[in-house]
């Protein structure tokens, strides 16, 4: 594998901001280590090119370096850290947001037979393989547009489809392919956890999502604790407690107010198990938040 071109184009491109010019491709560059910290996963797919990251979710932990893509099919609350970067040596990613119509349509067009059969139960919403030479190829090709402004427009788009199929044909595909399956296990999780982060202030009753999801309770549970590693109270709680931080961000004087408004009624709960996640009580945690500017910490290598 070039890995060598690609840690150069992506040195090359790395903005702040992790964008680039062609929509949906993301860079990044981090000079050095930092301590988890949460995010949300997106979906998407990540390349490592230098360096090194774990991400957790839920009891799994995820790690992925040089060589490695991680995939991600569902937007969960997840844990990162980069364990190796350094300003010498910076860990180098690339990233590619999914689509999952993109996904289905390529579905439509493959051939009988030309996509691997879903195998049996539900797949994690996220995994981790040794990229094939053809997935890294087309990447670096992709990650070449950026130097070809008169090409980008029309090329891009062809060289992101043939990455989804490298990625849909691959040893991971299982997760990539469920995303374009409308009746699929994963879609089905998708729309209660998307219910749950627009709800995430009011109480719920797992058979009422169950329903909505189009699930029986049973296998609404056993499916939704596959793909995101949690319950769908555990996922609530973390989703809670995210948005209680953001907030604290900015209202860092009015603890109990944002513990109310991300759902918590008895405030010492919301500050023990504001403790218990971020390692600090909501107003050490908000005064530390302010006083140090954070390293993007999501899915991205």
């Amino acid at each position: 594998m070039n890995l060598e071109e690609f840690r150069t184009l992506l040195a090359r491109h790395a903005r702040p901001d992790w964008t680039t010019a062609v929509d949906g491709v993301l860079v990044s560059k981090v000079d050095r280590p930092d301590p988890p910290a949460p995010s949300m996963s997106g979906m998407v797919l990540a390349v490592i090119a230098q360096g090194a990251k774990r991400l957790a979710l839920g009891d799994r932990v995820y790690d992925y370096g040089p060589g490695q893509y991680l995939v991600a099919s569902v937007d969960l609350p997840v844990t990162g850290q980069f364990t190796q970067a350094a300003p010498e040596q910076p860990a180098l990613g690339f990233g590619l947001t999914l689509d999952p119509s993109a996904v289905a349509e390529l579905l439509l067009q493959a051939g009988p037979g030309d996509a691997p059969r879903a195998g049996k139960g539900t797949p994690s919403a996220i995994a981790v393989s040794d990229a094939p030479p053809a997935l890294l190829d087309a990447v670096i090709r992709l990650l070449r547009l950026l130097d070809e402004p008169r090409d980008r427009a029309v090329l891009a788009p062809l060289v992101k489809r043939e990455i989804l199929w490298r990625l849909i044909t691959s040893e991971q595909g299982a997760t990539v392919r469920q995303l374009g399956l409308a009746d699929s296990s994963l879609s089905h999780v998708s729309r209660a956890v998307r219910w749950i982060r627009e709800n995430y202030a009011e109480p719920f009753r797992v058979e009422d999502v169950a329903r909505m999801s189009g699930m029986s309770a049973s296998a609404f549970y056993r499916n939704f604790q596959a793909v995101t590693a949690m319950s769908p109270i555990q996922f609530q709680k973390q989703i809670r407690l995210q948005e209680a931080r953001l907030l604290l961000a900015t209202h860092p004087g009015d603890v109990t107010g944002v513990g109310q408004r991300v759902g918590y009624d008895n405030p010492s709960q919301f500050s023990r198990e504001y403790r218990r996640q971020f390692g600090a009580p909501p107003s050490r945690d908000a005064a530390r938040l302010r006083d140090a500017a954070r390293t993007p910490t999501g899915v991205l290598p």
